[in-house]
């Protein structure tokens, strides 16, 4: 199994924007993906009220690069994050079961 771990950092001035984003459009799309085993969603706390993350652990490479495409190791960009996410950062590890 593959750990995914996206985070976002969005602009001060759009985190209102990006956290009904956040709630409203990828927590919807993201639950419920076929071979996502297990995913839990970051809200910002306080020392870095900007920051967003999304934690999923992913069945295999394939189903991964069936919902990411063959850029699977890429930070992709819904087009309503656009002028809002000032930056992205996605790792992958082995899961240690």
């Amino acid at each position: 199994m593959i750990v995914r771990i996206f985070r976002v950092v969005v602009f001060d001035d759009k985190i209102d924007q990006f956290r009904d984003f956040f709630l409203n459009t990828a927590v919807p799309l993201m639950n419920g993906t076929d071979g996502i085993e297990t995913i839990h969603f970051g809200l910002p706390r306080p020392e870095k009220p900007n920051e967003f993350s999304i934690f999923m652990i992913w069945r295999d490479l394939e189903a991964l690069k069936a919902f990411v495409g063959d850029d699977w190791q890429v930070p992709h960009i819904h087009e309503d994050e656009a002028g809002i996410v000032k930056e992205r950062y996605l790792h992958h590890y082995d899961l240690v079961a």
